[in-house]
């Protein structure tokens, strides 16, 4: 009898194996017939940009594809997101895949044919808007994804959650928006996501080549603001007033010295960094105010309430020095994007298979942020970054993300089609392999 359940067992392994090959032959076959379209996609998305929470035509076309694939449509989640649910063949778990939708307030100086040319208005001065961190690709990618995984749908062994997702860069000013609002109304609920998996194009990695680390990925972020405030005085008197201006110059240096004097930086890495200061309005003026906005950066939760109580004993403390007020307001953002290691180590080989393991490699944990954390914070979660810089290209030479010359190279976007669409299938038949192990069934 034992030997029986042995060879029955040892059938349906390799019946299991050769689905699995069988599936994955087909997702890479179809994801590269796919190349022309979604070429054709990112172009239209990148000419086309749109700001977060107002992404209303990226997500009407991104709905009417799920709706031509068959896929079950729910718009309007957070504002502007967009969820498509494809049911398998198959009974088994839920696997969602995620990507983000808007662009940037920068102007694009890329000379492209279907370079931006998109005016806004943001915080009161006017804009170009980009595509300036490669949302317009993973966009496209998940289209992707949808279209060759809703052709072999009897073949699937469970259920997809495609989650497009709006205002990854941030909601405006007074909204709520991104991946925290989209988890706040359910994404991961209904039917409830076991597992999610995301990807972001990165301009300084090499097309071809995937890059990935368990455990802390990238940064908590907080945007901070400090109103320093002063006596506005005639310029060619300046000890009649207090200067904000030099007494902001000196929070400043200030600010600096706290990841380099009060951290212990081989626990973890930390930045405060302040990206603009904005204050008076004539050469002969010295302004009452001065207003400075920046960003912080962390990935220890003791070192980052650390970072908060110092600057705000900075900053207060030179501007009693000097005989000025700051105000100090720090605006909490995301938390750290934290990849699961179990899930990691479970998916790392198909990864592995897909770009070639020489291709995929582990890096240190990156200061950027990404909003996909609230949804790894929920439910286990795999975030990884793909190739996008031209082949034989010297990274120094390569703009970086958020600037007016980023730019992807597009034969990416099919690593990243077949990338994702074996994830979740790869998942789901390692789950049903292992509830037939278990002698269960979904």
């Amino acid at each position: 009898m034992l030997r029986t359940l042995l060879s029955i067992a040892l059938i349906i392994a390799v019946l299991q194996a050769h689905a699995q090959s069988s599936l994955s032959a087909a997702i890479d076959q179809k994801a590269q017939s796919l190349e022309k379209k979604l070429v054709e996609w990112r172009r239209d998305f990148h000419e086309n940009p749109e700001l977060g929470n107002r992404e209303f035509k990226t997500a009407e076309k991104v709905a009417n594809h799920l709706k031509q694939l068959g896929i079950e449509v729910t718009t309007g989640i957070a504002h502007t997101g967009v969820v498509g649910l494809l049911k398998g063949g198959k009974p088994g778990p839920v696997v969602a895949l995620r990507a983000d939708m808007d662009g940037l307030p920068v102007t694009e100086r890329v000379d492209v044919p279907f370079k931006s040319k998109v005016v806004v208005d943001y915080n009161g001065q006017k804009t170009g808007v980009m595509h300036a961190c490669g949302h317009d690709t993973h966009v496209a990618i998940l289209m992707g994804v949808a279209e060759v995984l809703a052709g072999m749908k009897n073949d699937i062994p469970g259920t997809i959650k495609f989650i497009f997702q709006p205002a990854e860069e941030g909601a405006p000013e007074g909204e709520e928006g991104g991946a925290k609002l989209m988890v706040k109304e359910g994404v991961l609920d209904n039917p409830a996501v076991e597992a999610i998996f995301g990807l972001h194009i990165d301009a300084l990695i090499e097309v071809g080549k995937i890059a990935y680390k368990p455990g802390a990925t990238m940064a908590a972020v907080d945007f901070f603001s400090i109103d320093v405030t002063g006596k506005q005085t005639h310029g060619a008197y300046p000890w009649s007033g207090i200067d904000p201006i030099v007494t902001s110059s000196q929070i400043i240096m200030g600010l600096q010295t706290i990841v380099s004097r009060n951290l212990n930086l081989t626990q973890a890495p930390a930045v405060v960094t302040v990206g603009a200061v904005n204050g008076g309005i004539r050469q002969n003026i010295i302004p009452e105010s001065v207003k400075m906005i920046g960003t912080v950066r962390t990935f220890d939760e003791g070192m980052h309430m650390y970072v908060h109580k110092r600057m705000n004993e900075i900053a207060t403390n030179i501007a009693e020095s000097a005989g000025a007020t700051a105000k100090v307001n720090i605006n909490v953002m995301y938390p750290v994007t934290f990849n699961n290691e179990a899930l990691t180590a479970k998916m790392i080989g198909t990864l592995e298979n897909v770009a070639g393991k020489s291709n995929v490699n582990l890096i240190p944990a990156k200061t950027g942020a990404e909003d996909f954390s609230y949804f790894q914070q929920k439910v286990p979660g795999f975030f990884f970054f793909l190739g996008g810089m031209p082949k034989g290209k010297a990274v120094e030479q390569a703009a970086p993300h958020h600037t007016p010359d980023f730019y992807v190279d597009e034969s990416s976007l099919v690593l990243g089609v077949r990338s994702l669409s074996r994830l979740a299938t790869d998942y789901l038949q390692m789950a049903k392999s292992s509830d037939v192990k278990k002698g269960k069934s979904k």
